[in-house]
């Protein structure tokens, strides 16, 4: 089971650099061949901690102007191979040499800075749900505006009125607005564990449990604050 959520969540990291890299054609090549199966309609899945995933990879599909999902057993994946050999047979001259790392400095803050509860008591993520389900913007979005508002919302899917953050390390996190971040805080904090804890751990709880907000290492360490014992 762990191995199917493995994949699913590296098939969703390679669509989401590939849309990243406004690729238009894509052939996917997998070992695996449940997913495979799975997106192809081949096959049905009962399982329904699966089906947010298969649900994201098919709304990422979209995307793309053609793309095809071919299974080849591990064995025969003759590019993976080449690959691995490549990357062992490839050296620079000077052993301390390091690639540069480009670093762009914005005169304005990006979109995410943004993250607080709006004056007509709209959620954070309304923005972003906007955008995916009818592709608008911000009434009087500046161009900035707009591109940050594209790139934030490659790492989110909705499915069922229900707006997912997708996570390499932790797979499919619901996104919850300032009411449920309230509720979440209180009852992790103190039911499950205690409150002796510091606003990083609390953090770590509330994302292992399948939920985020953008704000939340902040709001976890205020509210941490309020107790002494902490």
């Amino acid at each position: 089971m762990y191995q199917q959520y493995a994949e699913y969540e590296a098939c969703i990291l390679g669509l989401g650099l590939a849309i990243d890299m406004n690729i238009q054609e894509l052939l996917v090549i997998g070992d695996f061949d449940i997913l495979v199966h799975h997106v192809l309609g081949e096959w049905a899945t009962k399982n329904t901690k699966i089906l947010p995933y298969l649900y994201c990879v098919q709304e990422m599909i979209k995307r793309f102007t053609k793309i095809e999902f071919k299974h080849v057993p591990s064995i025969q994946n003759e590019f993976a191979d080449a690959l691995a050999t490549l990357s062992s047979m490839i050296q620079h001259l000077d052993k301390n040499f390091i690639d540069l790392i480009p670093i762009r400095i914005h005169n304005q803050s990006t979109y995410c800075d943004h993250v607080e509860e709006e004056s007509d008591r709209r959620p954070w993520f309304h923005d972003i749900k906007e955008y995916l389900a009818k592709g608008e913007y911000l009434e009087h979005a500046t161009h900035t505006q707009k591109h940050m508002l594209r790139r934030l919302a490659n790492h989110f899917f909705q499915s069922g009125g229900i707006l997912y953050r997708r996570n390499p390390d932790l797979g499919l996190l619901w996104c919850v607005d300032v009411k449920e971040e309230s509720r979440l805080l209180e009852e992790i904090h103190a039911k499950t564990c205690g409150p002796h804890m510091n606003g990083f751990v609390l953090a770590k709880k509330i994302l292992r449990a399948g939920y985020f907000w953008m704000t939340m290492e902040r709001d976890c360490i205020r509210y941490v604050q309020k107790f002494h014992q902490c």
